[in-house]
């Protein structure tokens, strides 16, 4: 049954469309459906790998372009936000969350420099295009300020394309390497999108922008922060089309439901590390994982048409949680 209900979800995430992989001159890799670019995966840019720029399934970029990309009229804040990526504020004192130009002035930043480490794409595992789908698989070592590795991840990329949708599913396991790994619980961790300007639910203070957040417990907007669900979706109005994107996070993840770390403001991240930081009644979530235990993350990234309704992201969900 289980496998039957998985291959459904393949199909109704899945068409006729044709990827494309492309190896890039800095590393990374560009994903392309039918000759057009999906997504791109960037590895030298930031003290951390990227997707970015992200098109969703009518061709509208479902990403901000700041900091890549400085266009008039978008906001221009939290420049470690770069399209989906992926963050830690705190493993064994390092954080990869934010990135030198998160904290301005040097000096006066010493202290946070200092603890500033990043997560370096080594290798491709898998670089593969078939027919209905395109796979990436990253390794990727966490290096702390001075160079030294403390943490692995093998990420799996699966972009697949159907009928008025667009995903990407992320597989994340982390792993020990160098001695434990002891997780701190802090409010900016997890994976994340930033949304585009438009998309927000509130550009900037007073500002209103044409977006709107719902989880699967039907919490809106401000109320979604920090509240633990099996998905999420932030849609909204992006080039004069209704469109949006949902998190969906798979029962197999790392304290599922997670905690939703979903700002009005255009972030939106899948924060299980969190606990107390996000809600203050909750137990401290710090843990340690030792030398050879890993950690699994899975998330779907869903584009679609509309609201969440329009966009059928319960049912995708469904589908998803029991592949």
């Amino acid at each position: 049954m289980k496998l039957f209900l998985a291959s459904l979800l393949l199909a109704s995430l899945a068409s006729a469309a044709q990827f494309t992989v492309e190896k890039t001159a800095t590393g990374g890799a560009i994903v392309k459906v039918d000759g057009q670019v999906f997504a791109e995966y960037v590895v030298d840019q930031a003290n951390k790998p990227y997707l970015a720029p992200v098109f969703g399934p009518t061709g509208k970029q479902m990403t901000r372009n700041y900091p890549m990309k400085t266009v008039e009229g978008e906001q221009h804040d939290h420049p470690h936000h770069r399209g989906i990526c992926f963050g830690l504020e705190g493993i064994n004192g390092v954080q990869s969350w934010a990135e030198a130009s998160t904290f301005g002035d040097p000096v006066k930043s010493a202290a946070r420099l200092a603890s500033l480490g990043s997560e370096k794409h080594r290798e491709f595992k898998t670089l593969e295009a078939k027919a209905d789908s395109a796979t990436l698989v990253s390794i990727i070592d966490y290096l702390d300020h001075d160079g030294k590795k403390y943490l692995e991840e093998e990420r799996t990329m699966i972009f697949r394309a159907g009928d008025g949708t667009r995903s990407i599913e992320l597989k994340q396991i982390l792993t020990a390497t160098d001695g434990t790994a002891t997780f701190e619980d802090k409010k900016d961790a997890g994976l994340s999108i930033r949304v585009p300007t438009e998309m927000a639910v509130e550009i900037e203070k007073n500002k209103k922008g044409s977006g709107h957040i719902i989880n699967s417990e039907g919490l809106t907007d401000a109320e979604a922060w920090g509240k633990r669900a099996k998905w999420c979706d932030y849609y909204g109005t992006v080039g004069g089309e209704k469109l949006g994107v949902a998190m969906l996070n798979h029962p197999s993840s790392f304290r599922y439901p997670t905690p939703w770390h979903v700002r009005t403001y255009g972030l939106f991240t899948a924060n299980p590390f969190g606990t107390k930081a996000l809600d203050k009644n909750a137990p401290d979530g710090t843990y340690d994982l030792k030398k050879g235990e890993h950690t699994l993350l899975r998330h779907l990234f869903y584009f679609h048409k509309g609201d969440e309704k329009e966009g059928k992201v319960a049912e995708a969900y469904e589908a998803f949680a029991k592949e």
